[in-house]
């Protein structure tokens, strides 16, 4: 993703193009002067379309433009013409996205792979033109209809990234780093907490035929399940991360406890959705490179019994080892990753 603004969740209206009216006409021939009626029908007013596109990375557009409508049909012509449909309007959404009513209490469809559509407001119907209305009796009808009016969708539209893995850990543990180590990511860094403000996404490349998306979130604070420091803003974006990676920062910076942090991290996820502790998971010991992070790595091992990979964002140290697993990891467990589909 790029690093501007993000926006996850928008509230929109869309609304379908109006059919055309019908025409009212009558044939103008020489030597046919009591031509009959021969008006066309109005064209079809164009739809409103979602639809899933690996490309695009947020619903920033829509902020921008929260109402937005398709084309009406054409009116109808004069020797029987129907008029032209009306263009639908079609919109790239990012996959993952879910679609609601406004009110948020009824789940209209989610969008996962690339390609997806979903026909959010139908155009309207075209009216008939005064062809249709004549009769054994009724020679030079001047009745038309009118096309009837398009479709308006009141939506709120909500992104949950799709991704094979995420990447857990407090404030400053060095997911970001890691991200730009191991893919082809350049999230902003810096040796200070809260550098990252949005989801971002990256492709790690094994060779032509194997690569995987991971999620770097936001770091989480205590009681993010609870929407402190927009958590579950941003835990929702691992609902799709099949996998998880928790980034522990074992140089213990500004006086944290890596087993805290470890054990806290595991609260938030169970508290916000217990399942997400039964997925599989990696456990990385980052910021290998200070000294002071040996020790604590033994601690670690001691107190949580957890299978810990050391490395270090900073130098490249265990990263060949720790992309190795987590490849192994996704061939595992295969059957259950979005890039898959």
């Amino acid at each position: 993703m790029k690093s501007r603004t993000f926006v996850d969740t928008i509230t929109i209206r869309l609304e379908a193009g109006a059919g055309g009216n019908g025409c009212r006409s009558f044939r103008r021939e020489k030597y046919v002067p009591l031509g009959g009626p021969d008006g066309g029908d109005g064209g079809k007013g164009g739809d409103c379309i979602l639809v899933a596109d690996r490309d695009t990375d947020s619903l920033l557009r829509f902020f921008f433009q929260p109402e937005q409508h398709a084309e009406r049909g054409e009116h109808g012509r004069g020797k029987q013409q129907t008029g032209h449909s009306g263009k639908d309007l079609v919109l790239n959404v990012p996959c993952g996205t879910e679609i609601w009513a406004s009110e948020g209490t009824q789940q209209l469809g989610e969008l996962l792979r690339h390609g997806d559509r979903l026909v959010v407001a139908k155009g309207g119907e075209g009216g008939l033109g005064n062809i249709h209305f004549k009769t054994s009796t009724h020679q030079a009808p001047t009745e038309i209809t009118e096309g009837t009016p398009g479709e308006t969708a009141q939506l709120r539209l909500e992104l949950k990234l799709v991704a094979d893995v995420g990447l857990i850990g407090f404030p400053n543990a060095g997911k970001s780093s890691l991200l730009a180590a191991i893919t082809d990511a350049h999230p902003k860094i810096a040796a200070y907490p809260f550098t990252t403000l949005n989801p971002i996404l990256g492709t790690l490349v094994r060779n032509e035929w194997t690569r995987i998306r991971v999620v770097d979130i936001p770091g989480l604070i205590e009681d993010a399940h609870q929407g402190v420091g927009l958590g579950q803003a941003f835990l929702r974006h691992i609902e799709r991360a099949p996998l998880l990676v928790f980034v522990i920062d074992m140089a213990g910076t500004d006086g944290r406890s890596p087993v805290d942090d470890y054990r806290n991290l595991r609260h938030e996820l169970k508290c916000y959705r217990a399942d997400l502790l039964k997925r599989p998971c990696l456990v990385v010991a980052n910021k290998m490179d200070i000294p002071e992070a040996a020790d604590q790595l033994k601690v670690f091992r001691r107190k949580t019994r957890a299978k810990v990979m050391p490395i270090s964002a900073f130098t490249g140290e265990g990263l060949d080892t720790f992309t190795s697993a987590l490849f192994d990891l996704c061939e595992q467990h295969r059957e259950l990753l979005p890039s898959r589909l």
